[in-house]
């Protein structure tokens, strides 16, 4: 990220410490963003790919983003207690902290693929797996990474674009869910291979979750507005507010 674009959204303080505290932890969550990312990327390969050494590797690795998330939030700590901020820049170490939650929780939720990939394969490694997952991962992964480009940048125009995405991963969850429903129902043989399937769609549903969430934090820095809980059309309609 470059020092034009950081400029766009820090504001500079007496303090040139406290201006390099603040850009260290936003590139400390985009470095943990980019592990969490790779995890997810990984996960998906495993599963729709069949891969069986990937997915010990996704499987066994969570606690290098679970190290990221302590040390960041640890900062953070640091900074409130020494720092006391204030306004956007209080804004800005909240969001923060809830991103790093969220992105903790998408490496817990590719780890569980990851466990669910090896029980997959364990299984059958000569069957794929259900239509529409691959397509669905891809879909995820896209709002993670735009997500994670709109805090980045700060970009509430972005942040708004990708939280709606969220539609599509839900509608594409419900999908998958019915076609292995209508499996398990044909064949009770189906139901073991057809249940790691399921969880790992509901993972994927899970990471959309929280790449939208991400999405909203970024419109509570920028614009100072709480948009949790709201619909997608009150979102983009807060996200034209002036910034505080």
């Amino acid at each position: 990220m470059s020092d034009d674009i950081e400029q766009s959204f820090f504001k500079e303080h007496i303090s040139q410490r406290f201006n390099t505290e603040l850009e260290d932890i936003h590139s400390r969550v985009l470095s943990m963003g980019g592990l969490v990312e790779q995890q997810l990327i990984d996960a998906v390969s495993a599963m729709v790919e069949t891969k069986f050494e990937l997915a010990e590797k996704v499987a066994t690795s969570d606690y290098k983003v679970n190290a990221q998330e302590v040390e960041i939030d640890e900062a953070c700590t640091e900074i409130l207690v020494r720092r006391q901020p204030t306004a956007s820049d209080l804004r800005l170490v909240l969001a923060v902290i809830k991103t790093i939650t969220d992105l903790e929780r998408i490496g817990d939720e590719a780890e569980r693929m990851g466990r669910m990939a090896l029980h997959f394969l364990e299984q059958d490694r000569q069957q794929g797996p259900i239509e529409g997952l691959g397509e669905m991962g891809e879909h995820v992964h896209g709002m993670l990474r735009g997500a994670l480009d709109a805090f980045a940048r700060m970009d509430v125009d972005q942040a708004v674009r990708v939280a709606q995405l969220d539609i599509q991963v839900d509608s594409q969850h419900e999908a998958i869910v019915h076609r292995l429903m209508e499996q398990m129902m044909k064949s009770p043989d189906a139901v073991p291979r057809a249940m790691d399937v399921v969880w790992t769609a509901r993972s994927l549903e899970r990471i959309g979750d929280r790449a939208r969430n991400i999405c909203e934090y970024v419109v509570y820095f920028v614009r100072g507005k709480n948009v949790r809980h709201t619909s997608y059309e009150q979102m983009a309609e807060e996200a034209t507010g002036d910034r505080h």
